[in-house]
């Protein structure tokens, strides 16, 4: 006999992430997350293991991160938090022995980039601009968390950091030895001193210069263009009395929206994940010359590129060694897969894509035909695979989810396509209890994005998932209209149309489950996490369908959110249009709009400091809600960002998770609220 994991299995899951494999291809260190349920905060340290070897825990710190190879497979550079900043490390691989602290970067460092003679590091760190010379830096904090703030441009907070004043993400580079670097700052050397953030460095082959991505200039907040900037790296005698540069050179296209960009292995371009122009839409990988030529490699593909990040699958593009050809991740019908492609720009073929699992983290060898990557699957929370790139067999090293019980396995996925009344179809995923007979309560969850996507693979951050169906509760996981993996134009059918355009995404399929016998029409529930609260607060204001709701992390008014972090230019790329001259179409898709028509008891959950989606907005919702009797309750977590429910404390995860089971559980419950899906007539 089986069961489901419970909140206490998901509390002792090691999480494996971020590998990077060793030049020769036979070693790969990565990083496990695990929760520390004493000190509530998650841990993490880094692992290795080899082909054929079992793996093994090699440091010993509380946030070890960023793990990367030097060029010569003999040390990793890796970041661990120091008194609250994460800094550099070095650790020799050769032999035993503790790492070595590389310096010291006042607010903390990035993530290490080698030179290629493995004689240097480059990072970006965030530096003060504001900052009175030799300001040590809790001054510096105690005079941030005091002084007034003046803003005359947009960008001036960033979910997870609060309001950033006059820090600025600045290139440096340091010594990659700890003798010299002892006692200095990071052993580091400023390369930059500009107005705007700097993306992550990479290293020209010859290694005298790096390229890095950025937005700059009087205007730049004003719009998503980003380039690609060349700065030159003096030789060791002259960065000794360097002074930053103050005005970088551009290099490619200088009006497109440059993600991230690095030197392929020759030198001569730059292969570079964006868009040729700044506009909402799929992600490329680009070929890019210094003079601005395009080429992009993935247009016979339809797919997304995805470079990988927080709350998104995927990991960097990457040459493969001694040939034309690049490595790198895209998502296709929920699931992310590794493809390679020529430079040829020909179709690009999997490498490593199943309609079953989801590829986070992606390295590739550097001397050898072997790539390494974290792959979950319906039954793995994800391990390390190694992928032979020459005749595309693999190898799962680790068996972290099996340290679980060996009775625990996630529930099991059904994956459903649903036939719409304008002829369309909607693809997802249908959790049921494994000996379900007839109709069950249904919980409807709404992805966030508006353009993510739902996987058949469980993830921790949606615990309640396992948690409903032991319950005998079934899940609908749907990739409505905008969700990527699904071809460009599907990604963009909901620009302007937020709320009508994908209400019958929605509500069709769920009648269709009803009729079908296998969902109780009196004990349906809906919940979603940031454009899925928005669908949350939109469709119980659309329908009575629902005896229970959970809003995660609202969107409960269009035009409130120009108060996002990210509310202007992208909102007003998404809705099509912007609050002073477009105020009908912004309100037209606003939940708030329809508010008064809502009767379903509303449960909202929102983090405390969340700069996506400003705390106001789930104010406004429970205040209105509120008002008009209709149950509700507003959970605040304190200090939680936006994405708290994947990297918040783990008290405020788990809390997150059981306040939702016992919501649905409660108001779900009685005799049905409707027998039918069928919108409002005031919709």
């Amino acid at each position: 006999m089986t069961r489901l994991p419970n909140l206490d299995d998901l509390e002792v899951l090691q999480r494996p992430s971020d590998p990077t494999i060793s030049p020769d291809g036979g070693t790969v260190v990565y990083v496990v997350t695990t929760v520390d349920t004493t000190a509530d905060a998650d841990r993490s340290r880094l692992w290795c293991v080899s082909t054929g070897g079992s793996a093994r825990e090699l440091t010993s710190g509380d946030h070890d991160a960023a793990p990367r190879f030097s060029p010569d497979g003999s040390r990793i550079a890796f970041l661990r938090v120091v008194d609250g900043a994460p800094q550099l490390h070095l650790l020799d691989m050769t032999g035993p022995g503790e790492p070595t602290k590389l310096g010291a970067a006042p607010l903390g460092a990035g993530a290490p980039v080698w030179s290629p003679d493995g004689r240097r590091i480059a990072f970006t760190a965030p530096v003060d601009r504001a900052a009175p010379e030799a300001e040590d830096a809790a001054a510096g904090a105690a005079r941030r968390s005091t002084a007034p703030v003046a803003i005359d441009r947009l960008g001036y907070k960033a979910d997870g950091s609060g309001r950033l004043g006059e820090l600025r993400s600045q290139l440096f580079v340091a010594a990659a030895d700890t003798d010299a670097a002892a006692g200095t700052a990071g052993g580091a050397r400023q390369l930059t001193d500009v107005d705007g953030h700097l993306g992550a460095p990479s290293w020209h082959p010859d290694g005298d210069r790096i390229v890095v991505t950025g937005s700059l200039g009087d205007d730049a907040d004003l719009g998503y263009v980003s380039t690609a900037f060349q700065v030159a790296v003096p030789g060791s005698a002259e960065l000794e009395n360097h002074s930053p540069a103050t005005d970088l050179d551009p290099i490619g296209v200088e009006d497109g929206m440059i993600a991230l960009a690095g030197w392929l292995p020759d030198g001569t371009d730059l292969l570079a994940v964006g868009r040729a122009e700044p506009s909402v839409g799929h992600l490329h990988l680009l070929r890019m010359a210094p003079d601005g030529k395009l080429k992009s490699l993935t247009d016979g593909l339809d797919r997304n590129v995805m470079p990988g990040g927080p709350g998104y699958p995927g990991g960097l593009p990457q040459p493969i060694p001694g040939g034309d050809e690049v490595l790198f991740c895209a998502r296709d019908r929920g699931c992310t897969g590794v493809y390679r492609v020529g430079m040829d720009g020909a179709t690009p073929t999997p490498v490593l894509a199943t309609a079953t699992s989801v590829v986070s983290g992606l390295s590739v060898a550097a001397a050898a035909p072997v790539a390494a990557a974290v792959v979950a699957d319906g039954d793995s929370y994800g391990e390390i695979v190694l992928v032979d790139l020459t005749d595309g067999s693999r190898a799962t090293l680790t068996a972290h989810t099996h340290s679980w019980p060996a009775d625990v396995r996630p529930a099991r996925v059904v994956e459903r396509t649903f036939t719409l009344d304008d002829g369309g179809t909607v693809h997802g995923f249908l959790l049921r209890p494994e000996n379900a007979d007839g109709a069950t309560p249904l919980l409807l969850d709404a992805h966030g994005g508006p353009h993510n996507a739902w996987s058949p693979v469980p993830d921790a951050g949606h615990g309640y998932h396992q948690l409903l169906v032991d319950k005998g509760w079934s899940v609908l996981l749907l990739n409505p209209r905008a969700s990527d993996g699904y071809g460009e134009d599907f990604y963009l059918s909901n620009v302007g149309a937020w709320g009508h355009g994908d209400q019958a995404d929605f509500l069709e399929p769920l009648q269709q489950l009803v009729n079908e016998g296998l969902a109780d029409p009196g004990r349906l529930a809906v919940t979603g996490y940031s454009y899925g609260g928005f669908t949350t607060c939109w469709l119980t204001g659309h329908t009575d369908v629902f005896a229970a709701a959970v809003a995660g992390g609202v969107v409960s008014d269009t035009v409130g959110l120009l108060t996002s972090d990210e509310g202007y230019p992208g909102l007003s790329w998404e809705l099509g249009g912007t609050a002073w001259a477009d105020r009908e179409k912004l309100a037209g898709q606003s939940p708030f709009e329809s508010v008064a028509a809502v009767n379903t008891p509303t449960l909202i959950l929102h983090g405390g400091s969340d700069d996506r989606c400003p705390v106001g907005q789930a104010e406004l919702w429970f205040t209105a809600l509120r008002s008009r009797g209709v149950p509700t309750r507003l959970v605040l977590y304190p200090g939680g960002s936006h994405l708290f429910i994947l990297n918040g404390r783990p008290s405020h995860r788990r809390d997150y998770s059981e306040r939702l089971t016992a919501w649905v559980t409660d108001h779900a419950g009685g005799a049905a609220a409707s027998t039918t899906t069928t919108e409002k007539e005031s919709a």
